[in-house]
């Protein structure tokens, strides 16, 4: 068996992993690469790899960053079929038509400036016709499902309570009677969280493939520290009659927030201001959400099923149109704005951010990684000044992190899942995270477990197993 590394390798987008075995070829993920734009271009149009010769990809779960280039497998000769579960076929669907159109809106917006310049325009990587094209190559299934997909190679999905849908893959390959099996975490959740299931124990494997986002670090708790905050955050906005601007993705995380915020007025704890979940997506992903009472934790089941909307609410908003959301930039607060995408590479949070970010009464809002060279990343560096469509800005704007409110497992989570794994794998590849968050997971896992073969891949890089 061969693993070859062609994204998400010392770094955490562009989850990309190749496995070959006699006669097979398989993907694992196909994520799209977010950051410095020109080596993001690049690496989303040059894959890797030859798509032609893929038998099949299996997709973990619906962020882009992990299923944001599968359009551009079609155009580039695959045609295998594409695993996934059922939830994320349908949340991936809905992404990937969503990132075509914001390519093709962010394309127009900075081909307007870029023109007036008189440089060459840009291209988006794919088009609602290439999304139809990869959808139609789905293959839904339901978590533990033993799905055949070629005659000597067996994989299933495990629950990774990450996102809705979101899976840790496992592959089993056998050959004259001896088995070698690949598990893929893909990215874990993290237990105790509102609406999704806690992640699943690990089953059995021989050779892991670990996420390591936040390898070397704890999570905040989402306690009574990060409730007091979120007071203080809301009493601001009133006061100085300010926007919050959070950027987050339109799946999970911004279904987590409504919950979090409705949380705290069901506590007493807050008045509500108005919510505005600015994101066509995120209004179809909630309906997703509907849809899918399998992956819910008991509690959300129980208020689904006793017919009440946990997503509902008078002083929430969610804005379709592009008029609409153009107003949302004239108006004056106190308000909250939430919208995507979550590392500000795209989307309508970007004009948001160009409207907001020079008055300092506002507030921008961070719950979730922000990848090394994503505008997101600098902002939460403290960047005074910061590219926004190409153009240099002044940031005046206070920034705010919520870390204990990230969708993925820290350094202990990541550590037991590894000690969960009954026998022990012998080989384990940490991926997707950045080359500091990769090599202390790595450390901490081979002096935990010095008989396991512990391995930090590079970017390009094949391994024989």
């Amino acid at each position: 068996m061969k693993l070859s590394f062609y994204g998400a390798a010392r770094s955490v987008t562009g989850s990309r992993h190749l496995v070959e075995v006699p006669g097979f070829r398989m993907l694992l993920d196909c994520g799209m690469f977010q950051g410095r734009r020109d080596e993001a271009v690049r690496k989303n149009r040059e894959l890797g790899f030859d798509p032609k010769s893929l038998s099949a990809v299996l997709l973990s779960h619906a962020h882009i960053d992990h299923s944001g280039a599968l359009p551009v497998l079609p155009r580039q000769g695959f045609s295998g079929k594409v695993y996934l579960t059922r939830a994320s076929a349908d949340l991936a669907g809905i992404m990937l038509e969503d990132s075509a159109r914001v390519q093709e809106n962010d394309c127009r917006y900075v081909n307007k400036q870029e023109k007036r310049r008189g440089r060459t325009c840009i291209q988006p990587l794919y088009d609602g016709d290439d999304v139809r094209k990869i959808v139609r190559k789905f293959e839904g299934s339901r978590y533990g499902d033993q799905l055949k997909i070629a005659p000597r190679v067996v994989a299933s999905f495990h629950d990774a309570g990450h996102i809705l849908g979101s899976a840790a893959v496992r592959v089993k390959y056998t050959a004259r009677g001896n088995s070698t099996t690949v598990l893929f975490s893909g990215d874990l959740g993290r237990s105790h969280m509102p609406i999704l299931r806690d992640p699943e124990p690990p089953p059995a494997c021989d050779i892991l493939i670990l996420e390591s986002t936040y390898g070397d670090r704890l999570h905040e708790q989402a306690g009574e520290e990060m409730k007091k905050k979120a007071q203080d955050l809301i009493a601001h906005a009133r006061l100085h009659k300010s926007k919050i601007i959070v950027p987050a993705f339109a799946v999970g995380r911004t279904q987590e927030l409504v919950m979090r915020i409705k949380e705290l007025v069901g506590e007493g704890r807050v008045d509500p201001i108005p919510i505005y979940i600015d994101s066509p997506l995120a209004g179809k992903a909630t309906d997703v959400f509907k849809r899918h009472p399998e992956c819910y934790d008991e509690e959300t089941l129980k208020t689904f099923s006793s017919n009440n909307d946990v997503f509902a609410s008078r002083y929430i908003h969610f804005v379709s149109s592009s008029e609409d959301s153009k107003r949302l930039n004239a108006m004056r607060g106190p308000c909250v704005i939430i919208s995507s995408s979550g590392m500000c590479e795209g989307g309508r949070v970007i004009h948001h951010l160009k409207h907001a970010i020079q008055d300092e009464a506002n507030v921008i809002v961070f719950v979730g990684f922000q990848a090394e060279h994503t505008l997101g990343r600098k902002l939460v560096e403290g960047w005074d000044v910061v590219p926004i469509f190409g153009v240099p800005t002044k940031r005046r704007a206070q920034i705010v992190k919520f870390n204990g409110l990230s969708a993925h497992a820290d350094r202990n989570d990541l550590l037991a899942y590894v000690r969960a794994i009954t026998p022990r794998p012998s080989t384990v590849f940490i991926v997707h995270g950045e080359e500091k968050q990769a090599l202390s997971l790595g450390a901490a896992i081979q002096a935990e477990h010095p008989k396991i073969d512990v391995r930090i891949p590079h970017q390009g890089s094949t391994h024989e197993v």
